[in-house]
């Protein structure tokens, strides 16, 4: 059941990452296409003339970022959690203007794929429905995406997706669309995808007609058209079969000198005309018209037409003359068309008897030292290969989807090597306790101490809990707070991720005794653990084995689990005392207990000698003294309990050194102090169990 939890949960996973990363790339390359869409929608909801231009383009450029972005962090299986619910918000928002569109229809085409697929409302909303089903069983289990890459890396992939995705927009912005999936593109004959075929079906339509007579209003249709004596109200006409519709259907210039319609004569021209399409020329770009002149003067030197086509009035078209000295004449045109032509206001088109054969932007347009002879002796006044949309395929897979490639072959390569590395020392005879030590509890607990107030300590808290809860650590973790801070700890922390522990608990049940805090009190705040019998108990307060002992009792019977501190001090390592300290601290403090109450002790060995005297204790060092302490609890409670007993390593440990201190058999994690302070360094030393 769980592996074909995993199948449907992967499934999913890739249909919604494919989804997400075609909806992404194709609004990215079109930004004013998605531009033009988002306008259409305000334009429903009476907002299109409160909303400024660049907003609608920034929304347009980042909407393509967001969803090729999360396309690809599902693919990779990206910051799992994180992501799984952002794509499932997104889909909600996204499932519900479907619904909304679906009911009130206030555009044809939702633009969920550009122009590159178009989808009618109703099948908008069925796909939605569905991704959004898909991304609902994602977000209910994310660990069960497979990764592509590990952890450690995500973050080229993270950065190099953004990155990647808003740099094609930009340039598209540009210059074209890198890829054209409208009429208009280069290769089209527009008067013949102008035509309808002979013999193809004709769209019909009813018209109705609303007549009124002695105070009473009736519909009627063409065939029982009343008599004069009814009154004309008002008539609406529906299309009751679509016929075939030519690709270009829209397609009309008139001068806008006479207003005479002009189409066939322009695209019938046996030779060469430039089209400059400019949809309005109040929010053209003026800074290239110099450009513009030098064509125009090409064009009449060399037999070329030249029109500009616009949709503005005549007042801006006196205005543009004016800015730029154009003396080439002007023609009027449906602005939605022009826009529909191409992305660039002004843009350049050539057409060679009526098919386009070159398309520029006002940023890239040809310049004179390429216009250097007659069009047809010209690269530009020749119909570009046909290979020129594969290259362009090619130029995308080799810019983005070959590093991706390489990346994630390389990451598998080295956990593949890192595994096998593992097994190799796996058949060492020497790494038996190793393997053992698998089936002990790995655990990192943070220790406070006395440090935060109560704000600083409960953010710390809610960012290490947000932290590993997007990336699930390979160990326990435990954060020991001061009393103050437990109950309002307790609030955000995901219990089954980070467990929360005490710094300690009185040696009373309850009383007169005022400061103290019991251990009944602790476990009340919803704590877990409590740290016993650390070494600045034992020096500044004066704890000793028999204080120790009672207050070990009591956290045990009130269901608390007990990190017990134990370790030497400079002097008595000097005088080699150790493991006689040691051995005499657990035997005060613990060793009274039954095999059943064990389970529920944790060591942590401080050498106190290594915490702020300079000196440093080696991962040897540490290895050899819980070395010490296994076997002296597997002669207390037997082999078996001390081969299941966890013993902490409390000593200066941090993101650096705890890769080398975990390596070793007998170490199962680290009691950590300062470095427990700040989340980046917790976290560093909780993923060394990952390396």
């Amino acid at each position: 059941m769980s592996k074909l939890r995993v199948v449907i949960a992967n499934v999913c996973r890739l249909l919604l990452a494919l989804t997400f990363i075609l909806s992404g790339y194709v609004k990215a390359i079109d930004p004013l296409g998605t531009q033009y869409k988002i306008t259409d929608y305000l334009a429903a909801i009476d907002l299109a003339a409160m909303v400024p231009q660049w907003t609608t383009l920034s929304a347009a450029v980042a909407l393509a970022a967001i969803e090729f972005a999360l396309g690809v962090f599902l693919l990779f299986a990206i910051k799992r959690q994180f992501t799984s619910r952002l794509t499932l918000a997104f889909m909600a928002v996204m499932t519900l203007i479907t619904v909304w569109i679906y009911i009130a229809d206030p555009v044809k085409d939702c633009g969920c794929f550009g122009d590159a697929f178009t989808l009618t409302n109703g099948e908008t909303l069925l796909k939605n429905i569905l991704l959004v089903l898909c991304a609902a069983v994602v977000a209910w289990r994310p660990s069960d995406m497979v990764r592509l890459i590990s952890s450690s890396n995500q973050w080229l992939v993270m950065n190099y997706a953004v990155v990647y995705i808003i740099g094609t927009s930009l340039w598209c912005l540009y210059t074209l669309p890198t890829f054209d999936f409208r009429p208009y593109h280069i290769g089209v004959n527009i008067k013949q995808d102008m035509t309808v075929p002979e013999g193809a079906p004709q769209t019909e339509y009813e018209t109705t007609f609303i007549m009124k007579k002695n105070g009473v209003t009736k519909e009627f249709t063409a065939d029982n058209y009343p008599d004069s004596t009814w009154q004309f109200v008002d008539a609406r006409t529906v299309v009751t079969k679509q016929g075939y519709e030519p690709p270009i259907h829209d397609f009309i210039i008139d001068s806008a000198t006479t207003g005479e319609d002009i189409t066939d004569s322009i695209l019938s021209r046996p030779g060469y005309t430039f089209l400059l399409v400019a949809p309005s020329l109040a929010r053209a770009d003026d800074s290239n018209f110099g450009d513009i002149d030098q064509i125009y003067e090409y064009a009449q030197e060399h037999g070329a037409a030249f029109y500009c086509l616009t949709a503005s009035t005549d007042k801006n078209i006196a205005r543009w003359r004016d800015i730029t000295g154009a003396e080439y004449p002007f023609c009027l045109s449906d602005e939605t068309t022009l826009k529909t032509i191409i992305r660039s206001n002004p843009g350049l088109l050539l057409l060679k008897k009526g098919t386009i054969i070159g398309k520029w932007s006002h940023n890239l347009l040809p310049q004179t030292d390429e216009l250097n002879a007659p069009l047809h002796q010209l690269s530009i006044g020749q119909m570009p290969q046909q290979s020129s949309t594969s290259s362009r395929i090619l130029k995308v897979m080799l810019t983005f989807l070959l590093p991706l490639f390489l990346l994630s072959l390389a990451d598998r390569l080295w956990a593949w090597s890192k595994w096998v590395r593992s097994k190799q020392k796996e058949n060492n005879i020497f790494q038996i306790f190793k393997s053992k030590k698998k089936m002990r509890k790995k655990i990192v607990a943070g220790n406070w101490k006395m440090n935060l107030n109560l704000q600083d300590g409960v953010a710390l808290a809610k960012e290490i809990n947000e932290a590993l809860v997007a990336e699930k650590p390979n160990c326990d973790v435990v954060i020991c707070t001061p009393f103050i801070h437990l109950a309002s700890v307790a609030q955000v922390l995901d219990s089954t991720v980070v467990g929360l522990g005490a710094e300690n608990c009185a040696d009373k049940e309850k009383g007169a005794y005022t400061g103290e805090v019991s251990a009944e009190m602790v476990k009340s705040t919803g704590a877990q653990y409590v740290i016993l019998g650390h070494s600045e108990r034992r020096q500044y307060y004066g704890e000793t084995a028999e204080i120790l002992k009672e207050k070990v009792d009591l956290a045990l019977a009130h269901g608390l689990k007990v990190i017990f501190c134990c370790g030497e001090t400079l002097e008595e390592r000097e005088a080699e005392k150790q493991n006689e300290v040691v051995k005499a601290e657990l035997a005060g403090s613990v060793f009274h207990l039954d095999a059943e109450a064990w389970k529920n002790i944790i060591i942590a060995y401080e050498p106190i000698w290594a915490i702020g005297t300079g000196k440093t204790a080696t991962s040897d060092q540490a290895e050899e003294m819980l070395a010490y302490i296994r076997s002296i609890v597997a002669e207390k409670y037997g082999q078996e309990a001390a081969e299941d007993t966890s013993i902490l390593y409390g000593g200066s440990c941090k993101a650096s050194n705890a890769p080398e201190l975990f390596s070793k058999p007998n170490i199962d994690g680290g009691l950590i102090g300062g470095a427990s302070l700040k989340c980046a360094d917790f976290k560093g030393i909780i993923d060394a169990w990952k390396k």
